[in-house]
């Protein structure tokens, strides 16, 4: 059962560190910028944990960062692994439903994308307000994760709250910021011209290859 392999991969981190992180921030494409930034507390690869799944793209480290931050219990995923990859729904979600497990309530997921709406440039950064995730298979499919409801509510899958903080933010540190919605394609091929329209068409204004679906398995999992 998918629970019992996130309890025994929860396990074996807390026989590491009993460190309890609040916060779980995804650390995607050309975002891995943390060495220097933080003390960390513990530091794990993603190939130690048992049942885990490894990272196979060029730049994902493959690791957990375990560290305070500004006063906060963080944990950093260096990379994370992708549909692409080969690897079914529920590995793919493992991560994030690992974290939760050992205390995260609130996730940062970042990643490289490519801007399709009009308004956007290369160098932009987009909050995630909604996303489009029809392309690829639910993280949801099969047993019920049972720290979730079979059916659950997804109108509000990026935090409104969390959302505004980003955007004040942004704003007190004079950040230009967009907001948008994400559409998660399969990968690894980047789309053709007409899959780009028929985004366009179905209201994204940026494409990429993950975080829809880790965000649904950590709206599922509270």
């Amino acid at each position: 059962m998918e629970y019992e392999k996130i309890k025994e991969a929860a396990e074996y981190i807390r026989s590491i560190t009993d460190f309890v992180p609040e916060v779980a921030v995804v650390l995607g494409s050309g975002l891995d910028v943390i060495d220097g930034e933080v003390e960390p507390v513990a530091q794990i690869d993603y190939k130690d944990v048992p049942g885990f799944p490894v990272s196979t793209v060029q730049g994902h480290k493959g690791r957990f960062v375990f560290c305070t931050l500004y006063g906060v219990n963080v944990a950093f995923m260096r990379g994370r692994t992708h549909y692409y990859e080969g690897y079914d729904m529920q590995k793919v979600v493992m991560p994030i439903r690992l974290l939760n497990e050992l205390g995260c309530k609130i996730a940062l997921l970042t990643n490289a994308a490519g801007g399709i709406a009009p308004t956007m440039k290369a160098g932009d950064l987009m909050i995630i307000k909604d996303h489009i995730s029809s392309f690829v298979p639910s993280p949801l499919v099969g047993k019920n994760y049972p720290k979730g409801t079979r059916f659950p509510d997804m109108s509000h899958v990026y935090d409104p709250k969390l959302c505004e903080i980003l955007s004040d933010s942004a704003a007190e540190l004079g950040i230009s910021i967009k907001e948008g919605i994400y559409l998660q394609m399969s990968g690894p091929n980047y789309e053709t011209p007409a899959e780009v329209r028929m985004c366009r068409l179905l209201g994204a204004d940026a494409v990429g290859m993950s975080t829809a679906c880790e965000a649904m398995a950590a709206v599922h999992c509270g």
